[in-house]
């Protein structure tokens, strides 16, 4: 089960950072996309290969996120109408179809898990101890980007 380690301080519009894997080695670059109307990162490969793109959906009720690949839109990640006792997320998939995303959102302990109930991924801060950071934990055969690019549309939805 691959594991990354991302910095959370550094999750902010307009800066960029490096997802490392356990081993330390800079898997994936996310580029914070600055000057933008709206909230853009990028997920790209080391080299600079452009994997998945997040960016903010204007005129909606409640912030939300698009997740493309490709110019086609994956997934979209958007906070909960209601939520009295904790903050909620959606992730409605663009063929149809949402995934369940459970835990302690606000304190980066949640997982991710598809509607039959496989899971996608894992987001734990327990599993490092550096500091602002949070670990993404993927099952096998799961789709990496795209349980990474969750986790960063829920930090930046739980910033704002």
């Amino acid at each position: 089960m691959p594991n990354y380690l991302i910095r959370k301080k550094l999750i902010a519009l307009g800066d960029d950072f490096w997802v490392e894997d356990e081993s330390g080695d800079k898997i994936f670059h996310v580029d914070g996309k600055v000057m933008r109307l709206r909230d853009t990162y990028v997920i790209e490969t080391p080299d600079g290969q452009q994997l998945l793109k997040i960016q903010e959906r204007r005129l909606r009720l409640h912030k939300t996120l698009a997740i493309e690949r490709q110019g086609q839109e994956l997934a979209s990640v958007s906070k909960a109408l209601i939520s009295p006792l904790r903050d909620t997320f959606r992730v409605q998939l663009a063929g149809g179809g949402v995934l369940d995303v459970k835990g302690d959102l606000f304190n980066h302990e949640f997982t991710i898990d598809w509607e039959n109930g496989t899971r996608l991924g894992e987001v734990s801060k327990r599993w490092f101890s550096v500091r602002d950071a949070y670990g993404l934990s993927v099952e096998a055969n799961q789709d990496a980007v795209l349980a990474l690019a969750i986790a960063i549309c829920i930090d930046a939805l739980e910033r704002d």
